[in-house]
């Protein structure tokens, strides 16, 4: 007879509501932490925030990135960024915003096309001007505030309201130690990370509202068992479906960091983050914290009782 694998136990009782309150600690330490980053490091906004010259170009065969890095260095045009597009014969240079107004970005141009050479197909010229780079802050800002609300309003609606605030703290947790990370390591953050970032919202709310339907069925029936066994007990039911797909979804976050190419390094290495801060919070931060939010029963003469029989219909694959 054919038995599915689990990569979990399925009688799992581990006692996770006993650290709840290191990692809440631990949680705090890392949005401070990430406040305090993003206000005194910044954020290394990319060519879609701060304005500046982008080209794709593709090469006759397999392009030399450290002779093109080389002559373009040598217009002294500031900052340039060479990056593989796809294939080795394409490659993406993106130049900072000359000063002047739009004839000193197509000197710049010129400048670029003059060193190097004929031997390079010019498939795509643009130029993000500081105005637009500020819009494309504000209208990202925007998007994630929105996708936060929306995330909150949902799960207000489908749960109670301690549940949707309880979420979007959690949600709000694993976004902005996303761009904590980002402004930490100094890398790229652009219209992608962005786009990243609302990926993981996404993300961290699946995982935490299948926990949520689970304490929400388990309430229903164990109505006299106290708040943290209950917690305790949908975490691990819930356990071997959290682990699958967080699994199964690191490894294609992972192909895309290693196969992927440079444009989509940022991306995945958020979403690598993501993946394991969602779960984090799932579990550390969006379900313990319903232990003090007016859900708290009280511990009934049958609620021992209640909790050895449940362990017990666990235990018998219930």
């Amino acid at each position: 007879m054919f038995r599915p694998i689990n990569l979990v136990p399925p009688n799992t009782r581990i006692d996770f509501m006993r650290i709840h309150k290191i990692c809440f600690a631990i949680s705090v330490v890392l949005v401070i932490g990430s406040i305090l980053l993003i206000f005194t490091k910044g954020l290394n906004f990319g060519i879609d925030f701060r304005g500046g010259i982008l080209m794709e170009v593709r090469s006759e065969g397999p392009a030399d990135l450290a002779s093109m890095r080389s002559t373009l260095s040598a217009l002294n045009l500031g900052e340039v960024a060479l990056q593989e597009f796809g294939a080795v014969e394409s490659v993406l240079i993106r130049i900072q915003r000359q000063e002047g107004d739009e004839k000193a970005q197509e000197a710049a141009i010129g400048h670029v096309r003059e060193a190097l050479g004929t031997g390079y197909e010019y498939r795509r010229t643009e130029f993000v001007g500081p105005k637009v780079g500020g819009e494309l802050v504000e209208t990202a800002t925007y998007a994630v505030i929105l996708a936060l609300a929306g995330i909150a309003a949902y799960i207000w609606f489908r749960y109670e309201w301690q549940f949707g605030i309880n979420a979007i703290i959690a949600t709000f947790h694993d976004c902005l130690t996303t761009v904590g990370l980002f402004a930490l390591l100094g890398l790229d953050f652009n219209l992608t990370t962005v786009a990243a970032v609302l990926t993981i919202a996404g993300y961290s709310v699946n995982d935490t509202v299948v926990v949520y339907d689970r304490i929400r069925d388990e309430m229903r029936k164990y109505k006299k068992l106290p708040m943290r066994d209950l917690i305790n007990q949908a975490i691990n039911r819930t356990l071997s479906r959290t682990t699958v797909t967080s699994g199964l979804t690191l490894l294609s976050v992972l192909a895309l960091y290693f196969f992927g190419g440079e444009v989509l390094r940022g991306f995945s290495l958020a979403m690598i983050w993501g993946i394991f801060i969602g779960t984090y919070s799932t579990v550390f931060v969006a379900t313990p914290m319903l232990i003090y939010m007016n859900l708290r029963r009280g511990r009934e003469p049958k609620a021992a009782e209640e909790l050895k029989e449940s362990q017990a219909a666990t235990s018998s694959g219930e």
